[in-house]
């Protein structure tokens, strides 16, 4: 009998398992039909439970056959409750179909664009149904990834490279080859001044990546758009007030390998002076050693504290959703460095065919706070009428100890030769830039919603300081391949710097919309413009400090003085040097109006007109101290055509085409008739520059197969007008003087190719792009050829032909993307390559400093738990990448180095290592 019942169990086990069987959906947007990831998926009967993968997709295994109600959940979506059939095999493909909840109205900006973008999905939908080409970055793409500032997020956008600074992070955006001074930066859809002392462009690593709700790069501009965007625009589309309470938070720590086996160089901040003893006391005040805090003198070296990274932001709507109120902030503090190893030759530059005689070993520890605050109120009166006002500020302090050590051989460069003069330079820099901007905007319909009437009033203010920028140097001696630190340099020693400018823009838009009434189309008639008064205002000053007599200029270091502030100093210009050409007032006044049309129908989206844009731009030496053109102006009016068609080939494929004209203004700095002494090479600005002026055709085949996926590949050329360029070039008086200026070089010619493909499958995803750029530009360079008559070499002018600055033949992202919904894991690893690209222009031929190609790695990763709660894991630079410049060719001697710096045939003139950084943290989020 018991033989009996157990035949007769595992025969019903058989059976069971003979008509079990699985099922298989997809879970879908009931509007876009593009998949929903992270839905759950429940059986009611069975009480089985899962969640939807990156593709939408989901499966039951070992189902008995039967009728069951299955329950679809999504934060976003309304709950879906239907009866399914499972049968006893091939049970055909279930598709669900959610509806969304969320009622977002149009997003008040310049252009009016739709909230949305903080999904994948959302982000695909902005990039389809968008007028211009453009790339657009989630919210959600941003939080997973390995990335904390928006410069190292632009940088995963196809046609994006990105330029860093001297700790390795990404500070600017290079788009389609195009240098960072043909980009323009928006935040909402409005643009904001630059901190920067020079230029133009915004620096992306001032904004921490977590106050966005996506980031936009758009590649083709429409009448309605600034036209100062020849490169393209990168538009920082901050957080909004969510439909219902919203609270987020993370907190992270984390630290640097490099400081594993090294100390952190620091110097005491707070002992630096604000002001300088000129602004303190006015134009005839003699400055004494005791007006100079010592504090940047104080050096310190030790272990940092470890990083600390922040975010909290809280949002809801009150009133019956008529208020709506978001409040975010943001706070990091990283420790950050670099060793970097410098090459030279004892002539002006880096020849090719120089011998070099001189190595720079810098070691850079820098300590970044950067501080985000944004909030949005907005209230609607009515269907018809909204306004809202945003308010953003970013603040990064930048505190940089520099400790280089200065090598210049007797003779051809050999370490092995032992005998050497040093020079020890240590440089205590703090840098603050901030970035104000206050934006109230408006949003009216009238006459059945056919008059549309949006404005904005615009406060922004950029500001860059630099506080007593301190340089010491002290001579050294190299015996028995040990280096020492000895006395003072006998010829002012120390220096102190003060640096300060300040933008302060005030702006006006508006823009006028009527959709005319058409029976099978859309026709849409606007017009509006835009009037911008930006100031500024410019600061410079330094003093000189030696040793107060002659017996102590000898005096030896770690014997005489054990550190820097016991030094006993005079000063050698007691009135200060603020009589200089970098002290000065500037202006710009531009004026801008637009007329558009906007034609769509079933298959057809057609979007052109015209744009005036008249520039008045000034300078005001304050000091004019003998130049000849104290004051200066430049007034022109450009008309700035476009057009842009889309063309529908199906619902999920079409073709998309822009033509317009862009423009580049010069910065002030760089029309100002200015001589500047730096590190390493004399700097100076040309009245003459003119403007630039760009044509710019894209054409782009788009696929969007299903939800986040996508396949785009498309072509863009540009032909430049009097593009700007900076090269070294003899100065017309002084001729043994050489100067790093700004130039126009009659035409150039950009033209690429570009690939953007998103699939997911299941668990697993990729997002890989690559774009192919090539530009042309002709410049004239220095070059030598021998006399005929006296055999004596000579110097000649040639031009030479080249990619234009900064642009890099290939740029390619590749990211492996996992989630497991059903456990909450979510990770990536982030692949960048940058081809080989100009670093530095020179003036002699065949000379250029070219930055060599690079791929740099990075990862994160992600676990959910209930109630929000997830915990994640960042590491960038995984390979330690360095950053590492070279000259095409060399001169046989150099191949003698014992240092092997010829590869291939080509020089190493630099080399940046940096490190890998890790970050751990806590993340929170919570949403009724």
């Amino acid at each position: 009998m018991k033989n009996f019942l157990t035949v007769l169990l595992a025969s019903s086990i058989s059976v069971s398992a003979a008509y079990a069987t699985k099922i298989k959906g997809k879970v879908l947007d009931g509007q876009t039909g593009e998949a929903i990831a992270g839905a759950t998926v429940f059986l009611e009967q069975r009480g089985l439970s899962t969640k939807t993968q990156l593709d939408g997709s989901f499966e039951f295994k070992g189902l008995s056959a039967g009728v069951d109600r299955v329950h679809i959940k999504h934060m976003a979506y309304a709950e879906l409750i239907k009866e399914i059939e499972i049968q006893k095999e091939n049970t055909p493909h279930f598709i669900f179909q959610l509806t969304s909840t969320e009622q977002t109205l149009m997003e008040v900006t310049i252009k009016g664009r739709r909230n949305g973008g903080d999904d994948d999905p959302s982000a695909r939908r902005l990039e389809k149904n968008a007028s211009q080409i453009m790339n657009v970055v989630s919210a959600r793409a941003i939080e997973i990834s390995p990335d904390i500032t928006v410069a190292n997020v632009v940088q995963r956008v196809s046609g994006v490279s990105i330029e860093r600074n001297s700790n390795g992070e990404g500070q600017y955006a290079i788009l389609r080859g195009m240098d960072k001074r043909y980009n323009t930066t928006l935040v909402n859809g409005v643009k904001v001044p630059s901190p920067d002392n020079k230029y133009r462009y915004v620096p992306l690593d001032l904004f921490p990546s977590d106050m966005l709700e996506r980031l936009e790069v758009y590649k083709s501009l429409t009448p309605n758009m600034e036209a100062d965007a020849v490169g393209g625009v990168v538009n920082m589309v901050m957080k909004s007030a969510p439909t219902k309470l919203l609270l987020q938070a993370n907190l992270a720590t984390g630290y640097s390998q490099r400081y594993f086996n090294r100390d952190f160089g620091s110097f005491s901040t707070g002992g630096t002076s604000a002001k300088s003893p000129y602004e303190q006391h006015g134009k005839n005040y003699n400055a004494t050693a005791a007006d100079f805090n010592k504090g940047a003198l104080d050096y310190t070296y030790k272990k940092p504290l470890p990083d600390l990274v922040g975010n909290l932001t809280i949002g809801n709507r009150y009133l019956d959703d008529k208020l709506g109120v978001i409040l975010g902030a943001s706070y990091q503090n990283l420790h950050r460095g670099s060793r970097s190893i410098f090459y030279k030759s004892a002539v002006v530059g880096v020849n090719p065919n120089a011998v070099i005689t001189e190595q720079s070993d810098r070691q850079y520890d820098e300590q970044q706070q950067r501080l985000g605050l944004h909030n949005k109120i907005d209230y609607r009166f009515n269907p018809n009428h909204r306004v809202s006002f945003y308010q953003m500020y970013v603040n990064l302090n930048n505190m940089q100890l520099r400790d280089a050590v200065n090598t210049i051989y007797n003779g051809q460069y050999d370490p092995s030769i032992g005998k050497a003069e040093l020079t020890y330079v240590t440089r205590s820099r703090k840098t603050q830039q901030q970035i104000y901007n206050g934006t109230l905007q408006g949003d009216h319909h009238f006459l059945d919603n056919r008059l549309n009437v949006r404005w904005s009033g615009v406060l922004s203010s950029a500001r860059n300081q630099l506080p007593q920028n301190t340089m010491i140097s002290l001579d050294g001696v190299e015996e028995n391949f040990e280096r020492k630190r000895t006395s003072l340099v006998n010829k002012s020693p120390v220096t102190y710097r003060w640096e300060r400018n300040t933008d302060n823009d005030h702006a006006g838009y508006w823009d006028v919309a009527y959709k005319v009434p058409m029976e099978n189309s859309k026709l849409e008639l606007s017009t509006g413009g835009l009037y911008r008064d930006k100031q500024r205002s410019s600061f410079y000053n330094n003093y000189n400090l030696s040793p107060a007599s002659a017996e102590e200029a000898k005096y030896k270091y770690g014997v005489d003085f054990q550190r820097y502030t016991d030094l006993n100093l005079t000063v050698t210009n007691p009135t200060g040097a603020v009589a200089n050409p970098l002290t000065y007032d500037a202006g710009e006044k531009t004026t801008a109006l637009y007329g558009m049309f906007n034609y769509e129908n079933d298959k057809w989206q057609m979007i052109g007109g015209i744009r005036m844009e008249h520039t008045n731009q000034n300078y005001k030496l304050l000091f004019p101290a003998g130049e000849k053109r104290p004051e200066g102006s430049q007034i022109y009016t450009e008309w700035l055509p476009s057009l842009t068609m889309k063309y529908h080939l199906d619902e999920k494929q079409q073709l998309h085409a822009a033509y317009y004209r862009a423009l580049n203004r010069p910065g002030f700095y760089e029309i100002v008739p200015s001589s500047v002494v730096n590190e390493e090479f004399l700097e100076k600005g040309n009245p003459d520059l003119k403007h630039v002026l760009a044509d710019n055709f894209d054409l782009r085949y788009e696929l969007f197969p299903e939800a986040s996926s996508q396949f785009l590949v498309g072509m863009f050329y540009k032909k430049i007008k009097n593009p700007i360029e900076y090269t070294f070039q003899p100065d017309e008086v002084r001729k043994q003087d050489v100067y790093y200026t700004p130039g126009n070089f009659g035409n150039a010619n950009n033209f690429g190719l570009e690939v953007d493909y998103i699939k997911y499958i299941q668990k697993f995803g990729v997002k890989a792009n690559y774009t192919y750029t090539h530009s042309r530009i002709t410049t004239s360079k220095m070059s030598r050829r021998i006399n005929e008559t006296t055999q004596d070499p000579e110097a000649i002018i040639v031009d030479q032909t080249r990619p234009l600055y900064g642009q890099a033949a290939h740029v390619a992202n590749l990211s492996l993307l996992y989630k497991d919904a059903n456990n909450g894991w979510e990770g990536q690893l982030a692949g960048s390559y940058t081809g080989s690209r100009i670093n530095t222009v020179s003036q002699f031929l065949n000379d250029d400093l070219w930055q060599k190609g690079f791929v740099q790695l990075d990862a994160s990763i992600e676990k959910k738990f209930r109630a929000g709660w997830a915990i994640f894991a960042k590491a960038n630079n995984i390979l330690n990448t360095p950053m590492e410049l070279y000259v095409k060719g060399t001169n046989p001697e150099n191949e003698k180095i014992a240092e092997k710096l010829i590869e291939d045939g080509n020089t190493l003139i630099r080399k940046d290592l940096y490190g890998q950084n890790y970050i751990l943290g806590l993340r929170y989020s919570f949403s009724k």
